[in-house]
């Protein structure tokens, strides 16, 4: 017998569909690229008109897809595509590290990919490298043709090993509330952040020295290990929070371990942020050890979330912890501007500076001087975040509609990565190869670690907007993936 619902019921049940139904064909659209990250979509008057659902309809419809993290509502606005989309894929899984020290064999295949790098007919997916597009090239070119002769005479000659004295005096303004109380005194300018890296590496250890390693970790890292001839312990990392303080202590009761490089905020490549408490246990373990940390906080401001973490410099009391960072990320890759920040290890860091390249280059460091003395630097950091959070979200799309649907993804909250972990039958120094063939450049994860595992995994670069050519080198690799399962 069939149930005979009173009309008032009937047009609830058939309005519960409508906006479910609703919901699901915008989801559909979203995820199949129609509507990017960031983008306006329809009024509610709009869908009413060309869907003829009521505007109760359409308005529950976008409720759902605010619930589901497909869409969000701006006030006055109207609703958007979500910046960070929050994706149907598992997170990857983090295999248990090796407990014994290693020696480091990956600049064979590190020099491999680094010899690609640049060549205009390639599509880069796996680099962490800004496009020109949302660097202030403008702004650059302007203050460089306003350079006058008489500082084009003080510009050109060579400079303190330390490096630019104003320039030091902004980037110490730049600590506040962020590393403590720094001075311009504490600062070396450097030749990028690598740069600053290997100087604090070497300043605090020495060939056939134990580094402890997040892992995975930026395969840079690793190939600086390996070119000072010292052993690499990876350390037991979690996928969210970074570096297990209680399983560290452990192992540094049972190894000799000299230093340790860490990069806490939007990790190379898992992209993660350690919380604050647990960086100051981190600190305070180590200072306690008297054991030295590199950190590495090149991502450092590009958060985002409203407010950039904190720092493990902040935490530490003895001038243990070696901060490096740059501009790279930020301003201009070129320039190659970075800076130290050595705590107790200043004399020795100077040192190996002034005998390595004796200073930087001033015009560079006066150019991002002039870019610092206004608020260019703080609106410029406003877009390229806003940028990058759009990027990110677009690409996460892209891999979630070309690759298998068995792929784990990262879902970073900030920086220039994420990490894609495939099907165990994947090797992708195999799909590195097949890529290349195809004109695409992808970063095997197995660059990541000293004991060769993390094959099945590659890290993309969120650094590019996914235009057609760019989403159609994702497609390709997706296809390739595929192929090789």
């Amino acid at each position: 017998m069939n149930r005979v619902f009173p009309k008032s019921i009937t047009d609830e049940i058939d309005m519960t569909f409508q906006y479910i139904d609703l919901a699901n064909e915008i989801e559909i659209k979203v995820l199949n690229g129609e509507f990017h990250a960031g983008e306006r979509l329809p009024s509610l008057r709009k869908i009413h008109n060309e869907s003829n659902n009521s505007i109760s309809t359409v308005h529950k419809a976008y409720m759902e897809l605010e619930r589901r993290g497909i869409v969000e509502a701006r006030e006055k606005s109207g609703f958007f595509v979500s910046n960070i989309l929050h994706h149907r894929q598992e997170s990857p899984k983090l295999v248990e590290c090796q407990k014994n020290p290693q020696k480091v064999r990956v600049a064979k295949l590190s020099h491999e990919m680094t010899r690609q790098v640049g060549k205009t007919h390639l599509t880069s997916v796996g680099l962490a490298i800004p496009a020109n597009d949302i660097l202030p090239l403008k702004q650059f070119s302007k203050i460089f043709k306003s350079i006058s002769i008489e500082e084009m005479d003080h510009v050109f000659g060579y400079d303190r090993s330390m490096g630019s004295l104003e320039l030091r005096r902004q980037i110490a303004k730049r600590t506040l509330g962020v590393s403590g109380r720094i001075s311009s005194e504490e600062i070396i300018i450097t030749n990028g952040c690598m740069d600053a890296i290997s100087l604090c590496l070497r300043a605090v250890a020495k060939p056939g020295d134990i580094i402890g390693v997040e892992t995975p970790t930026y395969n840079g890292f690793l190939q600086l290990i390996e070119q000072n001839n010292m052993f690499a312990l990876e350390l037991p990392t979690n996928l969210t929070e970074g570096v297990e303080v209680d399983k560290l202590e452990e192992i540094l009761d049972s190894q000799q371990v000299k230093a340790c490089l860490f990069n806490p905020s939007y990790q190379n490549p898992l992209g993660y942020v350690m919380p604050n408490e647990k960086r100051e246990k981190l600190v305070r373990l180590m200072n306690h050890k008297n054991i030295p940390i590199i950190e590495d906080d090149v991502f450092g401001e590009l958060h985002f979330e409203e407010r950039r973490p904190s720092t493990l410099k902040s935490f530490d009391e003895k001038g243990l912890v070696l901060y490096c960072s740059s501009f790279s990320k930020t301003l201009a890759p070129g320039l190659r501007v970075g800076w130290a920040i050595p705590g107790i290890f200043m004399e020795q860091v100077q040192e190996l500076k002034s005998n390595l390249s004796l200073s930087g280059s001033k015009l560079n460091q006066y150019l991002i001087v002039q870019f610092l003395k206004n608020d260019s630097y703080e609106r410029q950091l406003r877009f390229v975040r806003n940028e990058l959070k759009k990027q990110m979200s677009d690409l996460i799309m892209a891999v979630v509609r070309y690759f298998p649907k068995d792929t784990r993804i990262s879902n970073p909250g900030g920086g220039l990565n994420l990490w894609v972990q495939l099907n165990d039958k994947i090797d992708t120094i195999e799909l590195h190869r097949e890529a290349l063939l195809e004109n695409i450049l992808v970063m095997p994860g197995v660059l990541c670690s000293v004991s060769g595992r993390y094959q099945n995994c590659i890290r993309l670069g969120c650094g590019n907007p996914v235009t057609r050519h760019f989403e159609k080198s994702i497609e390709i690799l997706g296809q390739i993936i595929y192929d090789l399962m």
